[in-house]
């Protein structure tokens, strides 16, 4: 059996951030498995600008973003393997992995951070009626034969879902030459970020059909076609309202869902509304000694959000294998109040919080001259005013640890408040 101090399932932007900061900590005995055949995770098929803004203050593709990390990573001699697929890890932090050079391998870890990242929802998922011929991919999928193994999918494109990776493949479709018809969205909002939506669609006279959502799908072998129509205000087709297309590929971009059975075999509970772990200010799940970060956790807008919380993690692993972690004082649960959907991290304990308390949320619905009330307990100790939420672009609150000191509180609450005159 090996033994590490840390080892970090997942080689991808979250995994890299985590095991270069835990090193920086003080803890050298540290692995990384990946189970791809390169370190990067899905930053390598991202060619797009518009990363490391906030964490490098310039513009980086994907893969320049990723190879910073990785670079960072191998000057400081951190053990890595690729090609490696976790099959499970236990409840006594025991991994168990394999790979053509190691073949099966059992890994003892004093702690272990998970950074698997997450997947795309697929058509089955979605129920999608009609058959299920060729030419309907998930939007991942596409960006990754397009800009890595180079193959174009389609002409004449169709795309359910108006997240962040469904623009930007509207937009590479677009720029490689096929026509993208139409983006469609059952929601009465977007859910990716508005720059996103201007940069993507709105510049190349892409059409987004808010309310609406696939019907049908046409086409035995081959896609021939796809019809869309408006929905009600409970999701349901409206007959009357449907519009025919003919296309040769339906991209999809209906969700993300980390990846977490892993975490579930470690008897780590698990957020029903993030469908990650709920974890604490040190980014800890319930089960000790396994932490996690970035999307494994909850599904984030921004790479460079996933490295500062992944940093968090590498920190407080860190101080979990030096056992300076303490779990006295004050504790106290968030709780995601009326208009927001949720709140990470789920605990928390005051002691471990160096400066500042980072809580990561999302609104329900789109707001616009609304206010972020805080309450411990039931005592508003902050409002932050806010002229436009929405529930496709995260929040990120930062309280100083000074707000919670001498404070007895049981519950965090956040919630939405539309302003009235101006208030």
């Amino acid at each position: 059996m090996q033994t590490y101090d840390i080892v970090v399932i997942g080689g991808g932007p979250a995994g890299l951030a985590a095991a270069i900061e835990a090193k920086k900590n003080g803890v050298n005995n540290i692995l990384v498995l990946e189970r791809d055949k390169e370190l990067g995770g899905i930053l390598q098929q991202c060619i797009h600008n518009g990363f490391g803004l906030h964490v490098f203050k310039e513009e980086l593709t994907g893969p320049e973003y990723a190879e910073r990390f990785i670079a960072e990573l191998k000057s400081m001699d951190i053990d890595y393997k690729i090609n490696t697929m976790v099959l499970n890890l236990t409840e006594n932090n025991e991994i168990h992995a394999v790979n053509p050079e190691d073949g099966y391998m059992v890994i003892d870890a004093k702690a272990v951070i998970l950074a698997m990242g997450c997947r795309e929802r697929t058509s089955g998922a979605i129920g999608i009626p009609g058959t299920r011929p060729s030419g309907v991919f998930t939007a991942g999928t596409a960006q990754r034969y397009i800009n890595m193994e180079g193959y174009m999918v389609g002409k004449k494109v169709v795309i359910l879902g108006s997240g962040d990776i469904g623009l930007i493949m509207a937009r590479r479709m677009t720029l490689e030459g096929a026509k993208v018809l139409a983006v469609v969205e059952l929601m009465p909002f977007s859910g990716g970020l508005n720059r996103n939506i201007v940069q993507c669609l709105n510049d190349f006279d892409i059409p987004l059909y808010l309310s609406h959502t696939v019907v049908n799908i046409k086409g035995k072998h081959r896609l021939e076609g796809v019809t869309i129509a408006r929905v009600d205000a409970n999701r349901k087709p409206i007959p009357g309202t449907e519009i025919e297309y003919d296309c040769d590929t339906l991209l999809l971009s209906v969700g993300l869902i980390p990846e977490n059975e892993l975490t579930r075999n470690a008897g780590a509970a698990i957020d029903p509304h993030t469908n990650g772990p709920m974890v604490n200010e040190s980014m800890e799940t319930t089960q000790k000694g396994v932490f996690a970060c970035g999307n494994v956790v909850h599904v984030h807008d921004l790479v460079d959000f996933v490295t500062e919380e992944s940093r968090r993690a590498g920190r407080s692993a860190a101080k979990y294998v030096k056992n300076q972690l303490v779990d006295e004082g004050v504790k106290f649960s968030t709780n995601a109040g009326n208009g927001i959907s949720y709140i990470v991290p789920q605990k928390v304990r005051v002691k471990n919080i160096d400066n500042n308390l980072d809580l990561f949320l999302r609104v329900r619905n789109i707001f616009k001259n609304a206010k972020l009330v805080i309450k411990a307990d039931h005592e508003i100790i902050k409002e932050i005013k806010k002229r436009h939420l929405a529930p496709g672009e995260m929040e990120h609150l930062v309280l100083p640890r000074n707000t919670f000191d001498h404070k007895s509180i049981n519950q965090l609450t956040i919630e939405v408040e539309e302003c009235k005159d101006g208030k």
